[in-house]
């Protein structure tokens, strides 16, 4: 079984999905990438999580995100499983899902990437695949990974907000704060001296000031 580490490249794989057969990296281009998995089709929480990740998949898109979705059935379980999460949506039964979903029955790729869970089977006996996030840079880096168990549906408006600081930090010497939002103040990153500073964030930089006199609480309007 892979470890997959930050950094590092994300797998190139062949895959069966909804919407035919995929080749990831061609399927993402030069956007950035969520894959996220789930425990089986028709069960309760992973419907209210796609239906979840279809509402929201404008925000993605916004973002140059492409979405794709797995689970360990086929993609005949998979196009029925459909019907019932546009239904859960309160969709009209044409509309269409804008994002792909991987079927992986085999578990194969489950297991290439360190998805399954030991500790939760279906009913064949066959482990199932946790709530795996991957979120995949345009450089095919690997760029953050969450792991959640089957009983605890994932929150995707924090996996936005999550989106939004990692493209920020990207492009800007900068690194955001706990609880941080598009639009708050965002803090100077530790490498930038007391003079790059003044250079790279024009609108400003505030310490805070600390009993140990160490300036390194330094914030800075988003930019």
């Amino acid at each position: 079984m892979a470890v997959l580490l930050l950094g590092d490249i994300f797998p190139n794989f062949e895959a069966e999905t909804t919407i035919g057969t995929i080749n990831v990296h061609d399927f993402l281009g030069d956007r950035w990438g969520i894959l996220f998995s789930h425990p089986a089709d028709y069960t309760p929480v992973c419907t209210t999580e796609l239906g979840r990740a279809a509402q929201l998949s404008e925000e993605f898109k916004k973002r140059a995100v492409k979405m794709i979705a797995l689970s360990v059935n086929s993609v005949e379980d998979h196009q029925g499983w459909i019907k019932d999460i546009v239904a859960y949506n309160n969709e009209d039964p044409g509309y269409t899902l804008p994002y792909p979903i991987i079927a992986d029955p085999k578990r194969d790729l489950a297991l290439a990437l360190g998805m399954l869970d030991p500790d939760t089977r279906g009913k064949d006996g066959m482990p199932l695949t946790a709530r795996c996030v991957f979120i995949i840079g345009p450089d095919k880096r690997l760029k953050l990974s969450i792991l959640y168990p089957a009983t605890t549906g994932r929150n995707f408006d924090e996996i936005l907000r999550v989106i939004d600081s990692l493209q920020l930090t990207a492009k800007k010497r900068v690194t955001t704060p706990v609880n941080w939002k598009p639009g708050e103040d965002v803090i100077v990153h530790p490498s930038v001296s007391e003079e790059g500073a003044k250079a790279f964030f024009p609108d400003g930089v505030c310490t805070k000031q600390l009993p140990s006199g160490k300036n390194y609480m330094r914030y800075t309007p988003q930019t």
